[in-house]
């Protein structure tokens, strides 16, 4: 069976690293803040002013106060500090942050990433999502392979209007785990119950399948 979401933030965990400094984008991305390696030493950025982000708060414990770019409740850990979003995007376009985690709505086999502009919907602008996308020293995309009509979100050319151009370097989707790398998608890792076939039949961008596809763990 394809991963849920909570699969998929798992999985995007494993890809976090001791020191590292990690701004978490809207919807799937801020699960992984509840999934990181125990023994770790991680700093979680909110665009909106926070450093030291913790994990979601439990029932009964949200402080409508404390709250990520997503507009959700969260909890700060000890050392954490608040600040303005001047500072924030500071931070960023500085390149402080050494991993963004994103989602996506579409994602090229050059890298480029559309994750701003939903088709036929009013939205308020692009968010940081522009700012991060042209700092970050490492992309990681957390989507769905398929959109709800169970067309490919991995493409040759993205159709959606651009948020960055050859900048994503790993993709966790719902079926596997891919690089983006030599103008393809480099499947490594399937998700238990998946095979090849139906990655390479739902991938409508040119797909590399390595030698030794490994089972997600």
């Amino acid at each position: 069976m394809a991963l849920d979401k909570i699969g998929i933030a798992k999985r995007i965990a494993q890809e976090v690293k001791d020191g590292m400094y990690v701004n978490l984008g809207i919807g799937i991305p801020t699960l992984v803040a509840n999934y990181l390696p125990a023994g770790i030493d991680v700093e979680l950025q909110s665009e909106n002013g926070l450093l030291g982000m913790g994990p979601f708060p439990f029932d009964g414990d949200e402080d409508a106060d404390l709250i990520n770019a997503g507009k959700q409740t969260i909890t700060t850990l000890p050392g954490s500090v608040f600040f303005d979003s001047a500072l924030s995007f500071g931070m960023i376009r500085a390149q402080k942050v050494d991993l963004t985690i994103l989602g996506a709505m579409e994602v090229s086999e050059n890298g480029d990433i559309a994750n701003w502009k939903v088709p036929g919907k009013m939205v308020k602008g692009m968010g940081g999502a522009m700012d991060l996308v042209a700092s970050a020293k490492n992309i990681i995309v957390a989507m769905q392979h398929c959109d709800k009509a169970g067309h490919s979100k991995l493409l040759s050319n993205c159709d959606l209007p651009l948020t960055g151009v050859r900048c994503v370097k790993k993709i966790v989707t719902d079926l596997g785990v891919f690089d983006v790398r030599d103008g393809a998608f480099h499947l490594l890792e399937i998700a238990p119950g998946v095979t090849v076939e139906e990655v390479v039949a739902k991938t409508a961008g040119k797909l590399v399948v390595s030698e030794q596809v490994l089972q997600m763990g």
